[in-house]
């Protein structure tokens, strides 16, 4: 087993909790560890700290596994399956729900999510992905799904010293899933969709809607295959229009709706932030204008221009809300920091000479645990504002 030591001081971070250890935190190696390998970490003065995935090519250059000296074998990967799904089986439903967080269950940079009968798998750092058949057999036994697809078509695993890579890994895989959230039904496209087919992060977000979209006229900007813009509808609105830049999204939300019956929803195939121009300027209002775009930044570096882009569609929402109707708006940017979102949000009111009274500020599904030791892991925010203009 190889070593790996740190500079002075630099142990303050293990035991604060936070899972990642960077490059630049390293002082030195012993027994010649290779990238990928699960390595043993001490502090400078030798004392053992824990057991991590060890990558030198990247920033992230060791990936804590666990605190004690002890084996990272099959029985303590099924052990952190076995957690895992144990935590989400007191309240979430198992069949639509994200099975395994990566850091925050303990298995770095390991994503699974369960969509029905299927599992949507993603690997995406070097030391996990020897894991990977292990984590596999332990889904299965498990929840016993009809199948495991792999999506590891991420950029960041050519990062990491890997191949891009999908298929299908345990079981039979159809190209879609039917999948049911909230009482809602959705198609779920594993093997082409973004990121592992579906975004359930939301989840309880979109529930959250129901009292303040019954009767009323609602708008779904970047509404992707129709989370959004389908929970209205199932929650009583009278109608509904969601706008996604895809057209295939849009195709794929259509076949979503005409799945649940519903009638009074339409999709438009356009740029969100184009549509709302086009909206503000021919007078419409709308009860309730629903935001939720994809991450407007993935660096630190590009946070100014982020804000930017926030500012702008949320004062464009804002002008389409009617008094005392209501503003949802979400960012996943995880370098947005929960309250720089939410003053983003009150800049753009007061630009639209508007006041906002916040009914809600939520944050991701609990199937998404957040470590309080890592900010990073609480990325999602979701503001629900109730707009008066009088």
């Amino acid at each position: 087993m190889a070593d790996v030591i740190l500079l002075p001081g630099k142990e303050k971070r293990v035991y604060e909790g936070h899972p990642w250890v960077f490059r630049s935190d390293i002082a030195r190696t012993k027994n010649d560890p290779q990238p990928g390998d699960t390595v043993r970490v001490t502090a400078s003065n030798g004392r053992f700290l824990c057991m991590a995935a060890y990558n030198p090519h990247s920033q992230i250059a060791l990936r804590i596994l666990r605190y004690q000296d002890a084996p990272v074998d099959e029985a303590f990967i099924r052990a952190r399956v076995r957690r895992a799904v144990a935590y989400r089986r007191a309240f979430a439903d198992l069949r639509s729900c994200r099975l395994i967080f990566a850091e925050s269950d303990g298995l770095p940079a390991v994503i699974a999510d369960s969509f029905g009968d299927v599992i949507s798998l993603q690997c995406l750092c070097l030391g996990m992905e020897k894991y990977k058949e292990m984590i596999a057999d332990a889904l299965m036994d498990e929840i016993r799904p009809a199948g495991i697809y792999e999506r590891g078509d991420v950029p960041v695993r050519q990062l990491e010293g890997l191949h891009q890579v999908t298929g299908v890994l345990r079981g039979d895989v159809p190209d879609r899933v039917m999948m049911e959230e909230n009482g809602v039904k959705f198609w779920v496209d594993v093997k082409r969709g973004q990121k592992t087919g579906f975004f359930l992060d939301q989840k309880e977000n979109r529930a959250a809607i129901a009292p303040f979209v019954k009767g009323g006229r609602v708008l779904d900007c970047f509404t992707h295959t129709g989370s959004f813009a389908l929970h209205a509808a199932k929650f009583g609105a009278s109608e509904v229009t969601g706008v996604d830049i895809s057209e295939y999204a849009c195709d794929f939300a259509r076949e979503n709706a005409r799945l649940n019956g519903f009638d009074n929803v339409r999709f438009a195939a356009a740029n969100a932030f184009d549509f709302l121009k086009e909206q503000c300027a021919a007078g419409e209002q709308y009860d309730v204008v629903i935001l939720d775009p994809p991450a407007f930044t993935k660096t630190r570096a590009n946070v100014e221009a982020a804000v930017r882009g926030y500012k702008e569609i949320n004062l464009r929402g804002l002008k389409l809300v009617r008094d005392g109707g209501y503003l949802v708006t979400c960012s996943c940017s995880q370098h947005v920091l929960p309250n720089q979102f939410r003053d983003v949000v009150l800049s753009a009111a007061r630009d639209a000479r508007v006041r906002l009274f916040q009914a809600e500020y939520r944050t991701q599904g609990r199937d998404h645990p957040i470590l309080p030791a890592a900010p990073e892991t609480q990325y999602l925010k979701c503001g629900i504002f109730r707009v008066e203009k009088s």
